[in-house]
């Protein structure tokens, strides 16, 4: 059965549709120009099992959880389930780690960048354009041999146990759901303030992130791999998705009164432009020698890629490190840390490009 949503039609309809349950999300409870953004969400899923104690970012995304749950259904309904490993997933969880750093730096992932952008954050301009030239900088890298390797064929159980990982977390969050008043449960922790604890209704984040996961496998949208693309091949299948994306959460936060143009005052930013830019830069860098944006990551794990699944968590571990260390930003600006920690994903991520040179066939 032909794939319409590969198509460059499909695409664009994919990103409208992704962009608009974004903005949806955000209107029903989510905090602000973040009605889906994978590394803040992975931030708040590690403060929510504990591993960083940060008590205004703790709250057990089911975003994440149905974005892998529901690219493994649709990979398992249309026959692209398949499992596979063993392309460097070391190296992996570091890149993940350093794009998750980069990103805590700039307050958001490629996906929050453009809802910034959409609901008129003009200090989202910086980091869109630190993380094009650290994808343009990984390109460079892949034009000299640059290779993790290829993964191979895996059993089941390879592929199995990311989405059932997930599926286990979703079962905890339904368990021990938040209690008002209280900051901790039997198990898990949920912030009392803050953007944690902001959020849409269960059910709705749910049905949300299934959507999502279902539109992102059948696509193959990435905002990395679109200027990726676009910059090595000069071609634009995946800009056309982002494109989409861009415009319809333009258009949903007009609708919904969502749209406040500025440089102050924006929710869940700060107004530091070179750190904006640096910040992306790295998680642009990171994230195409990795071969994917964040959400793509969680959406190939769904698929049965245990390599992918090392990057998320990657992501989880770097988020509870910004947070615990210092590395992370707020709305007053760059955490105490904050240059060190971007310096230091560079030199890490330069490293593993200069690394995984392949030598050319003689």
């Amino acid at each position: 059965m032909k794939n319409f949503l590969a198509s460059n039609k499909g695409i664009v309809a994919a990103g409208l549709l992704i962009g608009l349950v974004a903005v949806t999300l955000q209107k029903l409870g989510n905090p602000g120009n973040m009605g889906v953004c994978v590394v803040c969400f992975e931030r708040d899923l590690a403060g929510s099992l504990g591993l960083h104690r940060a008590e205004i970012v703790q709250y057990a995304r089911p975003e994440i959880f149905a974005l892998v749950l529901g690219s493994f259904v649709t990979a398992l309904a249309v026959g692209e389930f398949r499992p596979r490993g063993g392309s460097s997933p070391v190296i992996r969880f570091f890149l993940g780690a350093v794009v998750s750093v980069g990103a805590l730096v700039f307050l958001g992932c490629p996906w929050r960048a453009l809802l910034r952008l959409a609901g008129g954050d003009w200090n989202a301009i910086f980091g869109l354009l630190g993380l094009i030239c650290g994808i343009g900088a990984g390109t460079v890298f892949f034009r000299r041999n640059y290779s993790l390797g290829r993964n191979q064929p895996g059993r089941a159980g390879l592929g199995l146990i990311f989405p059932l990982f997930m599926l286990g977390l979703l079962v905890l969050r339904l368990m021990y759901p938040p209690i008002e008043g209280q900051a901790k449960n039997d198990f898990l922790f949920y912030s009392l303030s803050g953007p944690g604890s902001l959020h849409a209704a269960l059910g709705v984040s749910l049905a949300g992130g299934l959507i999502i996961g279902f539109l992102g496998q059948r696509s193959r949208f990435c905002t990395v791999g679109a200027f990726r693309d676009l910059i090595l091949f000069r071609q634009t299948h995946l800009l056309l998705g982002v494109l989409g994306f861009l415009a319809a959460a333009l258009v949903g936060n007009l609708l919904y009164g969502q749209f406040k143009p500025g440089f102050e005052g924006q929710p869940i930013a700060h107004t530091q432009s070179l750190w904006n830019f640096l910040g992306l830069f790295s998680a642009g860098l990171a994230s195409v020698l990795a071969g994917g944006c964040p959400a793509r990551q969680l959406f190939l794990a769904g698929e049965g890629d245990g390599d992918a699944a090392c990057f998320v968590l990657g992501l989880m571990a770097g988020a509870a490190m910004a947070h615990n260390w210092g590395l992370a930003s707020s709305g007053a600006g760059i955490g105490p840390h904050g240059l060190a920690a971007v310096v230091g994903g560079l030199v890490i991520t330069v490293f593993i490009a200069i690394l995984f040179r392949e030598k050319a066939a003689a």
